[in-house]
């Protein structure tokens, strides 16, 4: 998939009319469910979930320039966007295609009734093997980062997460993480400020690449965080639906030994 390229294609400033990326360029968009109104894709690393700049693709125009060719669909393609992942993580991301099942799922999210699991590989040992994180964090205006402070306030939000350290190796922990609650980088921070920087995440103190080589000067974009799993009721039939997106053929081979469900 080429990530976050210009289109070709002029437009006036008034224009409602949507551009898509061309056949070609959505020919690598891995569809890892399509159940109703319900599609699920495999987010690569470096392609941004929402918000593009103007004249930039972003991952919910691959997806509907992909709907639009499978179903002929003319004019504008409706699509629901659920949840954001960061653009250096990769996995699962699901989207609606109409409004009505798309607040049935954004519900769910919003209740906190998604469970949703991580793999993150980080750099160094966790003092245990498993455990609770709380934290407050804080976005920081105009910025793409997050601190965390001290107490709760008005703009530092509660953040909670569980993890299990599946296996450790090479100077690297990898592990089983399952965010209670869905704060900006709140995976990222929480690990990197206990002095476990995700693998690959220079914005957060990382020294290594997801190759295990230095880290450049210049801001990586992928990092060792994958969301693996994503369990929610079905927005039509209302079962339970457990959607899993393959981990990336480039992480560390070493790495992913200690991942269950893998060969």
């Amino acid at each position: 998939m080429t990530k976050s390229r210009r289109p070709n294609r002029n437009r006036s400033a008034n224009s409602t009319e949507q551009h898509f990326p061309s056949d070609e360029e959505i020919a690598s968009l891995e569809i890892i469910c399509e159940d109703g109104p319900l599609i699920a894709v495999n987010k690569p690393a470096g392609l941004l979930s929402q918000g593009a700049p103007r004249g930039v693709f972003c991952l919910p125009d691959y997806v509907k320039a992909y709907l639009k060719k499978k179903y002929d669909k003319p004019g504008n393609v409706y699509l629901g966007v659920l949840h954001r992942l960061d653009r250096p993580v990769t996995g699962v991301s699901i989207f609606s295609r109409n409004s009505k099942c798309a607040a049935r799922l954004s519900e769910q999210f919003r209740e906190r009734q998604v469970q949703k699991t991580y793999l993150a590989i980080v750099e160094g040992r966790l003092p245990n093997k498993e455990g609770e994180l709380i934290d407050y964090i804080r976005k920081i205006p105009d910025q793409a980062r997050a601190v965390i402070e001290p107490t709760e306030t008005r703009e530092a939000k509660q953040a909670v997460l569980k993890y299990q350290v599946l296996g450790e190796t090479n100077g690297l922990s990898i592990l089983e993480v399952k965010p209670i609650t869905g704060r900006m980088h709140q995976i990222r921070i929480q690990f990197a400020t206990r002095g476990n920087p995700i693998l690959g995440d220079q914005l957060y103190g990382a020294k290594r690449t997801i190759d295990l080589q230095p880290l450049r000067d210049d801001y990586t974009q992928r990092v060792g965080l994958h969301a693996w799993k994503l369990k929610l009721l079905h927005p039509v039939r209302y079962d339970e639906l457990e959607i899993t997106a393959p981990i990336p053929a480039d992480w560390p081979k070493a790495a992913l030994q200690f991942v269950p469900d893998i060969e």
